[in-house]
């Protein structure tokens, strides 16, 4: 119920209007550093500083016009000229929606070619990310269509929710692509997508076993410490060493496991999106992982004249779960 309300708030616009007047603006910058490139690069920065990789995500997707595509792909070509005069470790990730894929293929298509040869003559990674199931064949085949003009510097997410994500992971592991997995964050329907949280995890730590095993450096988004106990301990047993792949988590979600797994030699990258769209991006990272609403709750008490009532350690903004 948690998860559908959330959803269902990030795609309102009455509600964005009452939530941006309230502190929840000012403390979502834990999670979106701010609006602009100079304020990804800060954080970036900052990451890097503390041995995380970054990836950099304008925010914004489902645009309908030529002119705001092309808006998000000067941003983008912002963002990659920023890390290579910077020095940082760092890629971007690209919503395919947000660069065309809605206006047309070839339009999306030329868009991305912009961002693919200059960021390959940057030594820069471009991830797409994956939207809702309308989309995920839209995604994937033009992907398939540029690695076979030669680009290798591109790499797409899978959504364990999804039950087709296991056959897309056999077909990029044959391609030799770098997959990044994640849950999914859209609300589906049970014909596509698996609809209870076990199955989900269970099919997430499968597709992940196979990627470790058979991929090409897969990025494993998730911040569950079960599971990823279980696949650290999947690596040891089959010899796969942390070279061979990453942990991937949200900026300024469970920061205490992320420098815990870096101190333990695994490779970290954390994704840091900027920009005006952040209210639908918080919502679905809260649906996405509910238990970090307490984390706001406790912020929003804390920064009240009620704050003395907060338990003292309770919603540690260090360790939100």
């Amino acid at each position: 119920m948690l998860r559908e309300a959330l959803i269902f708030l990030s795609e309102s616009n009455s509600a964005k209007a009452v939530v941006t007047k309230t502190p929840l603006r000012r403390m979502s910058s834990r999670f979106v550093p701010g609006e602009t490139v100079e304020d990804f690069l800060r954080a970036a920065v900052e990451a890097n500083a503390a041995g995380l990789m970054v990836t950099g995500n304008y925010l914004g997707e489902a645009e309908h016009d030529e002119r705001t595509a092309r808006d998000a792909v000067a941003a983008y070509l912002q963002i990659l000229d920023g890390i290579v005069s910077r020095g940082l470790n760092g890629n971007i990730s690209v919503k395919p929606t947000q660069v065309g894929l809605e206006i047309g293929k070839e339009f999306f298509k030329d868009n991305l070619r912009q961002l693919l040869d200059r960021a390959r003559e940057s030594g820069v990674f471009v991830r797409w990310d994956m939207e809702s199931s309308r989309w995920t064949q839209a995604t994937l085949e033009p992907f398939e269509e540029l690695w076979a003009e030669g680009y290798r510097n591109l790499g797409p997410v899978l959504q364990s929710y999804l039950r087709r994500t296991r056959d897309d992971a056999i077909r990029m592991n044959a391609l030799g692509a770098r997959v990044r997995l994640c849950k999914g964050a859209y609300v589906e329907p049970a014909e596509l997508a698996f609809q209870d949280k076990a199955k989900v995890d269970q099919n997430f730590v499968e597709v992940a076993k196979l990627l470790m095993a058979e991929g090409n450096y897969p990025g494993l988004g998730t911040h569950d410490d079960r599971i990823i106990e279980t696949l650290k301990s999947f690596a040891s047993k089959e010899g796969i060493g942390p070279d061979r792949f990453e942990f991937q988590m949200l900026h300024g979600v469970r920061r205490d496991l992320q420098q815990q797994l870096r101190k333990e030699g695994y490779n970290v990258r954390v994704y840091v999106p900027f920009g005006v769209s952040w209210y639908p991006y918080l919502m679905r990272r809260l649906a996405e992982r509910p238990a970090n609403v307490l984390f706001f709750v406790s912020s929003v008490i804390k920064d009240s004249p009620l704050g003395f009532l907060w338990p003292k350690g309770r919603g540690d903004s260090q360790n939100p779960s």
